[in-house]
């Protein structure tokens, strides 16, 4: 059929859903009214490792208004099966309150029920719990790790032994906590059999199927409802202990039960980006053309479930050489277990790959980009696929330009502005464009308004406007004619909100299902004597603003709403689906970046200001441009916390997160953010999915840290290694 006029893709629109979000209507997890609900409040456990020896809830019970204390002495044992397309990893699951082990600080050991809030939080204060303590293991450098994931092409020792320049470099990254503004929330109901949730999700059919498989239910038996989420950067990727725990307490009390973490709850088992010790060895001739990199990293995981992310790749493919080993290994420690964070793996590889490339552009007095430029590969190394798209070069090229590069003084220390030292670095940066199968459903009815529904999710990047935007073209109509509803799993099923797969795979469903209900109509007008367009080519007709008429005669045609009355239509309706495309892939998908930044260092007292970043990003087709700047701005703001501010510090002496609030957790404030701009390339990827996206939210982050790092070394001569960077690191 003829392509579709796109007036309402690529146009700079505000959010659909804003003004329900300014003026208090959008309901969050916590804010749903279900009647009768009690609430429940978490006692944490008080040690890092060890047994519990005793727990005496006598107390809490006979305070008034206390309900249920529940804790594995009395809680009933649950099913725990496992279902297909959980998400939650299958076998090692923390299972809540069905035996006596604490396995990190924080861990959920009882839950106090109470008719209200305040009852419950002093119940909690009731509750004596008795350990048999052990001396828990929660440092990375000290534990014993995993057998390793490895990789190899080529001889990387071998090649290092001959390289003419060698670099022996070891980064270390903090803990990061996502600290999202919404705490993560449930509400629970039963209905006899029926378990209805509102929870605070990035995946409302991942938490439906963890549900069912806890409590052995079939699938359809649970119903998730989550229409909006204040924020998430991975932390609602997985369904947590405290929903199963909001589950039960609903079930054992025969009412419903809501749940709130409190912000230090969100620090002790709800995931972060888990610390890294990274060791990369690089080869290189003088001109700096790479011959072998060695990559040898540690990473945090949990003693009874594995995390691992996507850390190799970026060193597989950014860059161009023969020869590469990595080797992997996760560590079992005494914590929660860690989850995906905005730019998951790659965040951190960009770090030390962008890092040490800084390092040898200096070590070889060659420009950071230049160096780049020499390295550029011509296909993905780690594949031998072709690159669907890949438009590094143009990045540097626009980045430098609008950045001013040629004004960056290459020696460090070479520019000061009173007592503050200037400088400027670049990174560059890779994400992965992921595609998963999805489900959409459309619906168009006879007064010419339109119906989608998916069960997507939408944390803050604007699914509810940019689905709508691309149901709006598709079906020819306004987006004001549109409405799109989201995260509910009775709707449509889709993949995890999460690793910038939802435009592509969630909106080439909806572009799909929208297609189909236009071409219904198109069909049904073109078969129908009395339309004007009768006897016309299917490919002959468009839609615009609700109207269809002849390609190149607009004055023929007739509107959706007299062409289904006259027919008594009372709607036309369709079901659409995207799943990427079987069998081997035969292009390698990446998104890609590079970022600028500037910072001050004052000389006496080390402290970093950064004045202004800008990205350059190769993401293919940008649906909705305002948002996307929405996206950019925060993924800046992001980096900046990593490279400048965000770590969360542990007690090895029991485990115990030091600093969990958000007065200890510095992230940064506006005073932390003066200037802001991203660009991106004109282009699509067709190769990757109908629409032509790759994928903005994740790549956005990546580079930003490595940008900050590289130009404070151009600033001061002092090159950090670890993040994030301290003043006492630079005096």
């Amino acid at each position: 059929m003829s392509p579709q006029p796109q007036a309402a893709v690529g146009a700079p629109l505000s959010r659909v859903d804003g003004r329900l979000k300014v003026t208090g209507k959008a309901l969050y997890a916590a804010e749903h009214e279900v009647e009768g609900a009690l609430h429940a409040v978490i006692v944490d456990a008080g040690i890092g490792r060890g047994r519990i020896t005793s727990i005496d809830s006598d107390a809490a019970e006979a305070l008034p208004g206390v309900l249920k204390v529940l804790h594995h002495r009395n809680a009933p044992k649950l099913p725990y099966r496992d279902n297909a397309g959980s998400n939650n990893p299958p076998g090692r699951r923390l299972r809540v309150f069905q035996d006596d082990r604490v396995r990190f600080h924080g861990q959920p050991v009882a839950v106090v029920v109470a008719t209200t809030l305040e009852t419950a939080q002093h119940g909690t204060s009731l509750v004596k719990v008795g350990y048999d303590a052990e001396q828990p293991s929660t440092d990375l450098t000290e534990a014993e790790p995993d057998e390793p994931t490895r990789y190899a092409r080529g001889d990387a020792e071998a090649a290092l032994r001959s390289a003419p320049v060698r670099l022996d470099l070891t980064y270390r990254t903090a803990r990061n906590h996502h600290n999202p503004m919404e705490p993560h929330a449930t509400i629970a109901r039963w209905d006899g059999d029926q378990l209805t949730v509102w929870d605070k999700t990035q995946w409302v059919v991942g938490t439906q199927t963890e549900l069912a498989a806890v409590f052995g239910l079939e699938t359809d038996a649970v119903r998730v409802i989550s229409p909006f989420v204040g924020g998430g950067f991975g932390t609602a990727l997985r369904c947590w202990p405290h929903v199963v725990v909001a589950a039960l307490a609903a079930r054992e009390t025969k009412r419903p039960v809501k749940l709130v973490l409190s912000r230090k709850q969100m620090y002790l088992g709800t995931g972060f980006r888990p610390s890294y010790e990274y060791r990369l060895r690089l080869g290189s001739d003088r001109r700096g053309r790479l011959s072998a990199a060695v990559h040898e990293l540690d990473a945090e995981t949990s003693s009874y479930e594995t995390f691992t992310e996507s850390i190799l790749a970026a060193g597989q493919m950014l860059y161009s050489m023969p020869n590469v080993t990595q080797r992997y290994r996760t560590v079992p420690l005494d914590l929660p277990t860690p989850l995906y964070m905005r730019g998951p793996g790659f965040q951190t590889a960009s770090f030390v790959i962008e890092s040490a490339m800084d390092e040898l552009a200096h070590e070889l007095g060659v420009d950071p980009i230049e160096l780049r430029k020499r390295n550029e590969p011509n296909e993905d190394e780690s594949s031998g696929l072709p690159f669907s798209t890949r438009r590094l070069r143009e990045c540097y090229a626009v980045g430098a330009r609008e950045f001013g590069w040629h004004r960056r003084a290459p020696e460090p220390r070479a520019t000061r502005e009173g007592h503050w030292l200037i400088g400027r670095g670049m990174a560059a940066g890779v994400y992965d464009t992921t595609r998963m199968p999805a489900q959409a459903r459309a619906r168009l009815d006879a007064d010419g308004t339109a119906l989608v529904e998916a069960a997507a999710t939408d944390m803050g990047p604007g699914t509810y406007t940019s689905q709508t935007q691309v149901a709006a073209d598709a079906l020819g109509l306004t987006v004001r004619s549109v409405t799109f509803r989201l995260g509910d799993s009775l709707y449509p099923p889709t993949p995890p909100h999460g690793g910038s797969m939802t435009m592509a795979s969630v909106g080439s469903a909806t572009l799909d299902a929208c297609n189909r209900v236009r071409r219904q109509a198109i069909e049904l007008a073109v078969g129908d004597r009395e339309s004007p367009l009768y006897g016309l080519g299917a490919d002959d007709v468009v839609v615009r603003n609700g109207r269809l008429h002849v390609k190149n005669d607009p004055t023929r045609g007739e509107t959706y709403r007299r062409l289904l009355a006259r027919n008594d239509r009372t709607h036309l309706a369709a079901d659409g689906s995207f799943a990427p495309p079987s069998g081997p892939e035969r292009h390698s998908f990446y998104g890609y970046s590079a970022t600028f930044a500037e910072v001050a260092v004052d000389a006496s007292l080390g402290l970093v200001r950064v004045r202004r970043v800008l990205g350059v990003y190769d993401a293919g087709r940008i649906i909705s441009p305002k948002l996307a700047d929405s996206q950019a701005l925060g993924g800046m703001v992001g980096g900046i916390g990593t490279a400048l501010l965000e770590h969360t510090v542990t007690d090895h002496r029991d485990g115990r997160i030091v600093n969990a609030n958000l007065a200890d957790y510095l992230v940064p404030v506006n005073a932390d953010i003066p200037d802001l701009k991203a660009v991106y390339l004109d282009g699509e990827d067709r190769e990757a999915d109908p629409l032509g996206v790759k994928g903005l939210g994740e790549l956005v982050m990546i580079g930003v840290a490595p940008a900050i790092a590289n130009a404070v070394f151009n600033a001061t001569g002092r090159r950090v290694r670890e993040l994030p960077i301290t003043a006492e690191a630079l005096l």
